[in-house]
């Protein structure tokens, strides 16, 4: 009995540690960036949350309704900030310890929450964004697979809790999807290894039965958005049709465009003014004259010119695009996003000093170690743990990890508003997170299945899993 204590109490005192820190962590993060920073965007939310402009699909409704709910909840603006603290900690928590279990190094575990500390990853987390939203869930899931990972050989067994935690993977799977459509291209691969870490061998059955949970867990909560919120449709799809037009063709091309006149006269003026101050993208917000009800008036007309067009201006669109693509690889931009944009709700940031820290943190390393904030390096890092994952322990989540991150670079190529550092956040996340575990999997294997083997083997032998007691 007493070497049964001795054994477990160095366990027990490494997950109250590890679950300090995370928790240390997350009360500094909602100290660091309360009530939450706010760009345009998040402010347009925010009103739309609190029922002071409509609800629209311009920005994912979704978000808009789990704010309101916070809200109506909490009373406070900030318990977003406080969700995504939580989540993001949370998951980087349950990682580390499943990383600890799995291979026996605590320094390993400890450095998976530390990722959350880099510059890279820190300076978005407490910005309310869909991206940071997106980044979130997938990391999420991401902690779902690794539970799945740990308890596979043992309670695992049971039915109800395989199942169990493959429909919290899918909700958080759904939630990324929601609130960024073209985050499909990055959860399929983390959808994937999260079958795969629930199910060594799953058969067609399971594959069936596990898509369809993924596709019922997306399409109920867009339906129910949809027939009971009913956001006020955008078209905000034409917003890229209208950043091709302006840019692909000539000023003459659309003087004589077969659109109506007061259309024709705004693309001329839009493409103009683009040249004259050197956009090279964001043309609905940068050149464009916008009429009073946005691009709905203007969406069908749009969509029509961009069809006709496009077919006949291939090479210049897929200059113009690969141009608009190099800029988001080489010339990254807006890697920070300093506290609140000025506004009429009143909302400011309520430690400045600890704003002007981080600013000087995130903003330091983007001028010491710029390629850490650069589209190509991340996108380089993705195909390199994509085509050589290694061999160990986690070479199934890294190869994952890298394909999620690669598609959902290179999906934007042609759907690519701005060059944000925010559309490489869930690439940087994924990347990092796939590097530490490529070098902690180095060396390990998966143990052998092994009937009542304990879910923490490793960590309580304090060697590799495939080095533990028979």
């Amino acid at each position: 009995m007493g070497q049964k204590g001795w054994v477990w109490r160095p366990q027990q005192l490494w997950l109250w540690a590890l679950g300090a820190v995370a928790a240390v962590c997350c009360l500094a993060t909602i100290l660091v960036f309360a009530p939450g920073y706010l760009s345009p965007d998040s402010l347009d939310q925010l009103r739309q949350a609190e029922g002071k402009l409509p609800l629209t699909d311009w920005h994912p409704p979704v978000l808009s309704l789990v704010w309101r709910a916070l809200i109506a909840v909490t009373g406070s603006i900030a318990s977003m900030l406080v969700l995504q603290s939580v989540l993001f900690w949370g998951a980087l928590w349950v990682l580390a310890r499943c990383v600890g279990a799995l291979t026996g190094s605590r320094a390993g575990s400890f450095a998976v929450l530390g990722l959350g500390l880099t510059p890279f990853v820190l300076t978005f987390v407490g910005v309310v964004w869909k991206d940071v939203h997106t980044a979130f869930a997938l990391l999420a899931a991401c902690a779902v697979a690794f539970t799945g990972l740990r308890l596979r050989d043992g309670d695992l067994r049971r039915p109800a809790l395989r199942w169990g935690l493959l429909g919290l993977g899918v909700l958080f799977l759904a939630y990324a999807m929601l609130v960024r459509k073209n985050a499909f291209f990055a959860a399929i691969p983390v959808f994937v290894m999260l079958v795969l870490a629930l199910w060594r061998a799953p058969g067609r059955r399971t594959w069936v039965t596990c898509t369809a949970a993924l596709v019922a867990a997306l399409v109920v909560p867009a339906a129910a958005i949809s027939l009971f919120a009913r956001p006020l449709e955008t078209k905000q799809g034409a917003q890229i049709m209208l950043d091709d037009l302006v840019h692909v063709l000539r000023v003459d091309e659309l003087r004589s465009a077969d659109v109506s006149p007061d259309l024709r006269d705004r693309l001329v003026s839009a493409a103009e003014e683009c040249r004259r101050v050197g956009a090279l993208s964001d043309a609905y917000w940068a050149c464009y004259a916008r009429p009073a009800d946005g691009l709905r008036g203007d969406s069908g007309e749009i969509t029509s010119l961009w069809l006709g067009e496009m077919s006949g201006h291939v090479p210049q669109y897929v200059q113009y695009r690969l141009r608009l693509f190099a800029s988001l690889l080489f010339e990254t931009g807006y890697v920070y996003k300093a506290g609140i944009t000025r506004n009429d709700l009143g909302v400011e940031v309520a430690h400045p000093r600890l704003e002007d820290t981080l600013g000087t943190y995130v903003g330091g390393m983007a001028r010491d170690l710029p390629w850490l904030f650069r589209g190509w390096f991340w996108l380089a890092v993705a195909l390199v743990l994509a085509v050589r994952p290694g061999t160990g322990l986690f070479s199934m989540p890294v190869r994952a990890l890298g394909i999620s991150s690669a598609a959902y670079v290179l999906g934007y190529l042609p759907i690519m508003p701005a060059t944000d550092f925010r559309y490489i956040y869930w690439p940087a996340i994924a990347c990092s997170l796939g590097l530490l575990l490529l070098r902690l999997g180095r060396g390990t294997a998966a143990p052998p299945a092994a009937p009542g083997a304990p879910a923490d083997r490793a960590l309580t032998a304090h060697q590799p899993a495939d080095a533990g007691g028979h």
